[in-house]
């Protein structure tokens, strides 16, 4: 498939000058690409939808669907690498009422801040169950907004917890037997002299882990059934029990000495690291890292048999007694709210995340798939032998807050809760709660 030559679109695998530039460099540029890529192409063929994508494995996913399409075909402009600048350029895009956007790979966080601007076009309830159908509980949720779906499940993500079976074993704990209580984690890598890898890092998954520990306790940051309030009556529900028990966690991790190297800036590929040295005993991390290891066996980077001694099991609890509450990723699929082609781009959508679409892309891309029927495949159970795991998490996966001021609330939790700040059950959560309702009020700033 060629070029258009339209500002801001390429075709799979070419990248555009202005990504390659850096998220900064589109600022300036921005507004020249809004006359856009949306209509037919340079011969005057079918419509050209491009697709904004936030990783490459995406474009085999275009390729294909156009040339299953009639009537359409399917162009890709890579998004930046962190979801942040991702955001970033599609809202700005977007406030210009950008043509170009037909169909955009977006953060679940972030759907119900482009739905209440009226930057996705809502589906059908039609549409909506149909790409409804099969998709696991977690992803499914995470697509709805007061009601109504504005992104369709393209796939989820959800953490798991990672052990080094002779560090357990040496501590006496069989992950595998059943429920794991982060406390007995913490003791186990104590007693081993080995670390408890976490993303301390202050950005999203910063917020990931909080919101884990909260609703493994049974608890909201944000109080329930605020979806649609307006940002100074939004409340917060995180000065609870539940909002101690996650800020009494993390200070234990973050003063043991269970902790890793540099907790305070360490994400998801640290963690991975900590894990794979010496003294790594226990992670809690995404499904990707499976491949990871596999590479790092292939380059020498860790021993040979370092896989044998790699198991994993469900997220952990915080209460002996209450199953947790598993972190939810992913990405969902949105139609621009000023495409021109907006049917085509819901037809493109269909194809994008079908089941055949999802499981090619996760035996790709090592991104789980959001459609329990995926599961199924053998080829799948073969590359993911945790698969059964995944899809537990995905099933019982709980969604950050969904509210068009998730910005707010993000940056308010991942201030209030970066380690190594004072951590406090008695101080902490009403400090995060007062902070939320007052950066939403325009009382504070973050």
């Amino acid at each position: 498939m060629g070029s258009t030559g339209r500002p801001g679109c390429r075709a799979p695998g070419r990248r555009p000058a202005a990504v390659r530039a850096g998220a900064g460099a589109l600022a300036g540029a921005l507004l020249v690409a809004v006359a856009g890529c949306a209509g037919a192409d340079a011969e005057g063929g079918p419509p050209a939808l491009t697709w904004y994508i936030n990783n490459q494995n995406q474009e085999a996913l275009a390729e294909r669907c156009s040339q299953e399409a009639d009537g359409y075909t399917i162009e890709t402009s890579l998004l930046p690498a962190s979801n942040a600048a991702q955001r970033e350029q599609l809202l700005r895009r977007l406030a210009a009422n950008d043509r170009s956007i037909d169909v955009l790979s977006l953060d679940p966080p972030f759907m119900a801040e482009f739905a209440n601007a009226g930057f996705l076009r809502e589906f059908t309830e039609e549409e909506a169950a149909e790409l409804s159908e099969g998709v696991l509980d977690g992803p499914l949720e995470q697509s709805l907004f007061d009601g109504a779906m504005y992104i369709a499940p393209f796939y989820g993500n959800t953490q798991l917890l990672w052990y080094r079976r002779s560090v357990a074993q040496a501590a006496g704990l069989d992950p595998a037997a059943g429920p794991v209580t982060w406390d007995q984690l913490i003791e186990a890598a104590e007693q081993t002299g080995t670390t408890v890898a976490v993303q301390g890092l202050r950005n999203e998954s910063m917020t990931v882990w909080v919101n884990a520990l909260v609703e493994s306790s049974g608890g909201t940051i944000l109080a329930d059934g605020q979806e649609g309030a307006p940002a100074d009556e939004v409340r917060a529900a995180i000065d609870s029990e539940a909002g101690a028990a996650a800020a009494e966690l993390i200070s234990r991790i973050a003063t043991s000495p269970a902790a890793p190297p540099a907790l305070s800036t360490a994400g998801e590929e640290s963690s991975r690291a900590a894990f794979q040295a010496d003294d790594g005993g226990f992670m809690v991390n995404w499904p990707y890292v499976w491949a990871a290891f596999a590479a790092a066996v292939e380059s020498g980077s860790v021993p040979a048999d370092f896989l044998d001694d790699v198991g994993w099991t469900r997220y952990p609890r915080v209460d002996p007694g209450t199953p947790s509450a598993t972190p939810l990723g992913g990405i969902g699929l949105g139609v621009g709210a000023f495409s021109e082609h907006p049917d085509l781009a819901v037809e493109a959508v269909r194809c994008l995340r079908s089941e055949q679409s999802q499981t090619e892309y996760m035996l790709a891309a090592g991104d789980p798939a959001a459609s329990a029927a995926v599961y199924d495949d053998p080829a799948v159970r073969e590359a993911f032998p945790m698969w059964e795991a995944i899809r537990e998490g995905l099933v019982d996966a709980a969604p950050r807050p969904i509210t068009p001021f998730y910005g707010d609330v993000t940056g308010s939790v991942q201030q209030s809760f970066h380690p190594p700040a004072a951590l406090s059950p008695e101080t902490t959560p009403a400090r995060t709660a007062a902070l939320i309702e007052g950066v939403l009020s325009n009382d504070r700033l973050l």
